[in-house]
Parts: C-alpha cells; sequence; structure tokens
C-alpha cells in the first residue's frame, strides 16, 4: 500500500512538474509573440516579404518627397496622451487634404511615394506617424483600433489650421488601409468625404491566424491557441481583443464612398480578406485588383493605373 503510495505521488509530481514546464513554455511564447506583434522596435518577421528591384518606378516621387518643404504638426494621442508627430505638405491654393496612413513597422516617409501621387493630383498632403511608429510617442502598436480615434484628431488639427471649407480622404496602405477602414466606422466630421484602403486585413485576429501559419508554420489549433491567448493579453496591456479590432464590422457603419485596392498576389495579407471588406461595405463603394501586385506594391507595380484609379473615384465622390 506505502509503494502504491509512494508511485501515486511521483507520478503526480511528474504531471506537475510536466505542467509547471508548459506553462512556463506558454507563458514565454505569449511574451515572445506580444513583443514581436505590438512592441515597437525593428520587426525582423518583415524580411519575408522584401524585395529588391532594380529599377524603382516611383523615383520621382520619392525625389519630389524627399525635396519638398515639410510643415511639422503635432497632436496629443486620442488615449494615453501620446505625443504624434506628422508632416504636412500644402498644395497651392487647395481646399483637399488626403490623410496618409502607413503600414506596420513603417513611418510617414515611406509614403513619400503616394505623397506625390495626391499632391500631382492637388491634394494638401498630411503624413501622420502612428503611434509606437517613427517620431510619434507610443508604448503599443494597435493595428488600427485604438488610431482610428488619432485619426479623427489629425482631421480636427487640419480643419482647424486650413479652414472648414477643406475636404478630406483617408488614405492607407496594409496597417494603414485596415486603419482606414475602422477609422471609417467612427463619427467622423462632415469633411470627410471618402476612404481608399490598400491591401488592409479583416481583423488583427484574421491577421495574425494567417501569420501563425505563413510566418511561423504553427499548424491550425495550436496557432488558434497562441492566438487567443495572445488576444487575452492584448486585452489586458491594450484595451481589445484581437476579434474586436475589425474591418468588416466597421465598414458596415460607414455610407461614404469608399475604394478597396489589394494586390492579387499578397502573401501577407491574403487576396481574399478585401472580398469580404468590400462585401461589407454599406456606401458606395469600387474595387481594384492589382493582378500581379504582392503585399503593398500595388502602386509600384501598376504606378499608372494606380494614379488614374485614384483620380477617377476621387473626381467621382470629391
Amino acid at each position: 500500500m506505502n509503494r502504491n503510495k509512494k508511485k501515486r505521488k511521483k507520478v503526480w509530481l511528474v504531471i506537475g512538474i510536466v505542467v509547471v514546464v508548459l506553462i512556463a513554455l506558454i507563458g514565454a511564447g505569449e511574451a515572445y509573440f506580444f513583443n514581436v506583434a505590438f512592441v515597437p522596435g525593428e520587426k525582423s518577421v518583415l524580411n519575408k516579404y522584401s524585395h529588391y528591384r532594380k529599377k524603382d518606378p516611383l523615383a520621382n516621387q520619392k525625389k519630389w518627397y524627399a525635396e519638398a518643404k515639410k510643415q511639422r504638426w503635432y497632436i496629443k494621442s486620442a488615449t494615453s496622451n501620446y505625443r504624434l508627430d506628422a508632416n504636412y505638405i500644402p498644395a497651392k491654393n487647395s481646399h483637399k487634404t488626403v490623410v496618409l496612413l502607413h503600414g506596420f513597422g513603417n513611418n510617414k516617409n515611406t509614403m513619400g511615394p503616394y505623397a506625390g501621387m495626391f499632391h500631382e493630383l492637388g491634394y494638401n498632403v498630411l503624413m501622420p506617424d502612428a503611434r509606437a511608429h517613427g517620431q510619434s510617442q507610443g508604448k503599443y502598436i494597435g493595428y488600427g483600433w485604438p488610431e482610428k480615434y488619432d485619426v479623427r484628431k489629425w482631421v480636427e488639427k487640419d480643419l482647424a489650421k486650413e479652414g472648414k471649407k477643406q475636404k478630406i480622404v483617408i488614405f492607407g496602405v496594409s496597417m494603414g488601409g485596415a486603419t482606414a477602414m475602422m477609422t471609417s466606422g467612427i463619427k467622423m466630421p462632415s469633411q470627410v468625404k471618402a476612404y481608399i484602403e490598400d491591401c488592409g486585413y479583416t481583423s488583427v485576429k484574421d491577421e495574425f491566424l494567417h501569420e501563425a501559419q505563413d510566418i511561423y508554420h504553427l499548424p491550425g489549433p495550436i496557432g488558434s491557441f497562441f492566438v487567443d491567448g495572445l488576444s487575452l493579453v492584448a486585452k489586458t496591456n491594450l484595451g481589445f481583443y484581437l476579434g474586436d479590432a475589425s474591418s468588416v464590422d466597421s465598414v458596415k457603419k460607414n455610407d461614404k464612398p469608399m475604394l478597396f485596392i489589394h494586390g492579387g498576389n499578397d502573401p501577407f495579407v491574403p487576396t481574399k480578406m478585401v472580398y469580404a471588406n468590400y462585401k461589407a461595405a454599406k456606401g458606395p463603394k469600387q474595387l481594384w485588383i492589382a493582378k500581379k501586385a504582392t503585399h503593398a506594391r500595388s502602386f509600384e507595380t501598376y504606378p499608372k493605373e494606380y494614379q488614374h484609379r485614384v483620380d477617377k473615384f476621387l473626381k467621382k465622390y470629391v
């Protein structure tokens, strides 16, 4: 009897040790993924999608942006009281402004080619660094969910400085595209006339589930387990679950015109996501699939057609 008790004790001790080790490993894994996903810094995870081209089709736009005279604008974030930074480039005698929203791990300067395009179309250009990016302060990256209220404050800043007659367009690429869609779901000043999103995800949770398989090669159930755990950590630190941060649910609340753009060969934010976003949108809408483009490369792949489609959309609605 004593021997059986000792054996049972040993078995439970082993089980206890295994459970503790598993919990520690899971905790370490969640901490790692949270740091990669939400904490500012170099993001090596993006290296998989980097590329090099000998000839840059957007060289002229980049040159224009580098030489353009820029004003520095600042606001306090809508939450957490961070100091946010932006460049502003006015166009002569224009009452139209576009707010350019960059992608994950990037900054306002990476939106230079788009600034060149919109300035050529006659728009003032406002280029914020999202919180926790570039020269803006921030503890965590919010993937567009808290940032949507910052976008509204930038719009209000523009109206205060440039006057109430402004007609404003919200434009974003990748995370910025999702931010544009999420912004469309909140009450915005009436001067906001249209939205353009390029390769934004359906929700933060959907995107993380995709990355768990595509980047980390985690099988479906294991990936879901880690993403659900990460969602709990995000709720604790950022105040929202990953599934809450939904572009699909946001565009359902929007009645302003929206142009959806997505690369037909996008491995990072799968092209199928744009169809769900487009279908959910309630306002006037257009969809363009840039057939051969990879992630956030539609403008680079089809520079003339990209500008033409954007110009045609804006002339119709703005």
